[in-house]
């Protein structure tokens, strides 16, 4: 068991406040702080207590680290990734690949020649990225989209020439051919279509209808930022969530999403593969976002924790990761699971004891401990504990 030293991510859309007080670093900080990473992820892996990088630990001693049956399906790496995430603006709309399309996406830019750090490379390694977001703040995103007939309802209420040619093809190839309609307008178009969107989505915000009225107001904001981003208009076509803390989402394979604001724990598969479709600067890959995102509507559920070994589990259908919230006391219990295990500190003072020794997590503070070593915990503390969710 090693207490762990993370990497911080800065970017342009971060707190200067949630993650540096979550530290104990001075705040308001000098520049944003948007994801604290945990894990084995090769772009920035947590380093052990005695200095070794945690992904080249693993790859020396896997089958102790990661326990013989991640090792069996999940080779050389640790299957999860552990964040913090606190988002002051809004991320882009993005979704992730399938197992499958990752593979093949990756394997066409390696064969190509196309260098990994290329700013247009789509497929950074050959991985899906299932993710779950836990809310540690009230959370707001979209996610997935919404019925087709909320959307059309949506789009015609806003009275705007520019969007007839979007909902005559919502209503005639659903999804499937507005998205991509919306995607390939030319720029004079785009810029047209998203000023006039975004100011009537402004005057009913004003006029303080209630239909829509998140909808509307974030449109309206989202364009300020993003002017003429078709995201805009997609944004329409998404489920608004907002969730409240201990309230979380699970996001999978081809779900367009955007984070908007608010502050989480988030688990997800160890991959970078991120394909985005609108509200960035960024390189967007059209043919491949097409190609992965999955256009089904309707709603998508707020997932509420059930009672798990060891405190409050948050089940999701995949296998690369779990997670659970321990709400420890003063009474020493247990944390032994059979994978390996990430815990992180995010309230008072946690004391992880794995028998030879123990291991002192302040808010902040985290660790890892290897597959089936018998830990015990006590608190008063809160923790956030990620494994693997193999049967």
């Amino acid at each position: 068991m090693w207490q762990l030293s993370n990497t911080v991510r800065h970017y342009p859309w971060g707190s200067r406040t949630v993650i540096p007080e979550l530290l104990a670093e001075p705040s308001p900080a000098d520049q944003p702080y948007a994801e604290l990473w945990i894990g084995a992820h090769p772009d920035a892996p947590s380093v052990l207590s005695n200095g070794t990088p945690l992904d080249k630990a693993i790859e020396e001693r896997p089958e102790v680290l990661l326990g013989p049956e991640v090792h069996e399906r999940f080779g050389t790496r640790l299957p999860f990734l552990l964040k913090v995430l606190a988002a002051d603006q809004p991320l882009s709309l993005q979704a992730h690949p399938t197992t499958e399309q990752a593979q093949a996406g990756f394997g066409a830019e390696e064969a190509a020649g196309i260098p990994r750090d290329d700013p247009t490379r789509t497929f950074k390694d050959p991985f899906h990225k299932p993710e779950l977001l836990l809310a540690l703040t009230e959370f707001e995103a979209l996610c997935g989209f919404r019925p087709v007939e909320e959307s059309l309802h949506c789009l015609a209420k806003l009275q705007v020439p520019e969007l007839k040619p979007t909902i005559a093809a919502l209503a005639r190839g659903g999804l499937r051919a507005a998205v991509p309609q919306l995607l390939a307008l030319t720029p004079e178009l785009r810029d047209a279509l998203v000023r006039s969107v975004a100011d009537a989505a402004a005057r009913f915000v004003a006029a303080h209808d209630p239909e829509f009225i998140n909808t509307y107001r974030w449109a309206a904001s989202l364009a300020e930022t993003y002017p003429g981003d078709p995201g805009v208009v997609i944004s329409l076509m998404c489920n608004h969530l907002k969730l409240s803390p201990g309230e979380a989402v699970f996001l999978p394979a081809g779900n367009l999403h955007a984070y908007l604001s608010g502050a989480g724990v988030e688990v997800m598969a160890s991959s970078d593969n991120v394909l985005r479709g609108g509200l960035t600067g960024k390189h967007v890959d059209l043919a491949a976002l097409i190609e992965v995102l999955d256009f089904t509507d309707g709603r998508v559920p707020v997932i509420h924790p059930v009672l798990g070994p060891g405190g409050l589990r948050y089940p999701v259908p995949v296998e690369d990761f779990d997670l659970t919230r321990c709400q420890l006391d003063q009474q020493a219990g247990s944390l032994s699971t059979t994978g390996p295990q990430v815990l992180l500190c995010t309230e008072g003072t946690a004391v992880l004891d794995a028998g030879d020794g123990e291991v002192v997590l302040e808010k902040g503070r985290s660790a890892f401990v290897p597959a089936g070593a018998p830990v015990t915990a006590r608190g008063p503390a809160v923790l956030y504990r990620a494994t693997t969710n193999l049967s």
